[in-house]
């Protein structure tokens, strides 16, 4: 399935969004950035670009540094509470995917959006969702 053309609506799950919270949380007032990731049609990972170069203004990915996995939008925080897409976030909207998620202050359960490419606001309901365990042998 192409990341750029989706026919059924995306989820997130709710320890997905808790992490997100969290993260944005610890971060400020510097930005939080990251890519990303599905199981089907539900949000389950986020992936943090190494490199990423963040301040409390802006969170710059080195996306030339993203491995090669497919990924459905982008997330960061906007640590003064405005969860509107600035300029600079429509661009990478357009480039990065069809879900992008802006977390702010005070980072709760309410304090979040989620965008399409275009930059309209879209809903993404959260799901409960049982991740499952990898059994890697280190």
């Amino acid at each position: 399935m192409s990341v750029d053309n989706y026919s059924y609506p995306m989820k997130i799950a709710k320890d997905t969004l808790v992490f997100i919270l969290e993260v944005s949380r610890s971060s400020a007032p510097e930005e939080f950035a990251g890519m990303l990731q599905s199981t089907g049609d539900i949000i389950s990972e986020v992936v943090i670009v190494p490199g990423t170069e963040s301040s409390d203004e802006s969170a710059v990915m080195q996306l030339f540094m993203l491995p090669n996995i497919s990924m459905v939008g982008t997330v960061h925080s906007h640590p003064s509470g405005n969860l509107r897409p600035s300029a600079i976030d429509l661009e990478l909207f357009d480039r990065k995917g069809m879900y992008h998620i802006i977390v702010g202050a005070p980072y709760n359960m309410s304090s979040w959006a989620c965008y399409n490419s275009k930059g309209e606001k879209v809903r993404l309901e959260v799901v409960e969702y049982e991740f499952k365990e990898e059994n890697e042998e280190w």
